[in-house]
């Protein structure tokens, strides 16, 4: 496994207003928590910590600390536990981490990475679903890998992959459903037509009913009949 080494210094200050004078000077406060032991508050430099998550985003992974404390330095093995960032900006303000022991089994989640193209994708159309996007494991520290990865070329249509079927590093166990499903080749998706160009496809076949308007007759002795005269008023 490789070493991820951040550096930090044990923080003094806390309250709202000495933390955010750390955050303008680029600064993050943190704080570790190990078992049975008294949470410890330090603080790192943003542009370290937001330089190493962007190289190992997405993953779990040990990081040893190495807290500077009155010019001495102890190392702690710890995972990040959360990170909170501002509701705007997107900022890192905040790092929980937890300090763990190497010699014990934890229990953390790592990405389910499909390789290769399904022949039910590449030659049926087919879809490749992605039912989980990460797995539980148990395992040593130092095992921990950065994902999981599942070939799926010979997977065809309405075919699964289930977790009972996934192969893993030694000493590594498996914390979800055996049975549980994790990737699947479905059917080529039909395209749904809008309920307006249903419509609108309707009336263009629909064809426009013809009304003809009926000439009116005329009243009786409203008008002449044609050939004759009017007859003239006999005084």
């Amino acid at each position: 496994m490789e070493e991820i080494v951040l550096e930090a210094q044990k923080r003094q200050e806390v309250g709202t207003r000495k933390v955010n004078r750390l955050r303008k000077r680029a600064l993050i406060p943190a704080v570790v928590y190990g078992e049975g032991k008294q949470p410890l508050s330090i603080q790192l430099v943003a542009r370290d910590f937001l330089n190493l998550i962007a190289v190992h985003r997405g993953g779990s992974f040990v990081l040893k600390l190495k807290v500077k404390d009155n010019g001495k330095y102890q190392e702690k093995s710890v995972l990040i536990k959360q990170i909170q960032r501002h509701p705007v900006r997107d900022d890192c303000i905040h790092i929980d981490f937890n300090e763990i022991s190497l010699t014990k089994t934890i229990r953390v989640k790592v990405p389910l990475v499909a390789v290769g193209e399904a022949i039910g994708v590449k030659f049926d159309g087919g879809v490749l679903d992605h039912i989980l996007w990460e797995l539980e494991i148990e395992c040593l520290p130092a095992q921990i890998p950065e994902s999981i990865e599942v070939n799926v070329s010979s997977l065809k249509i309405g075919d699964y992959l289930h977790v009972k079927d996934l192969a893993v590093g030694e000493g590594i166990k498996l914390l979800n459903d055996s049975e549980a499903a994790v990737l699947a080749v479905a059917m080529p998706r039909k395209e749904e037509v809008a309920p307006a160009a249903l419509e609108a496809g309707a009336e263009a076949k629909a064809e426009p009913e013809v009304i003809k308007e009926k000439k009116e007759k005329p009243e009786a002795g409203s008008e002449t009949q044609p050939g004759k005269k009017p007859q003239e008023d006999k005084k």
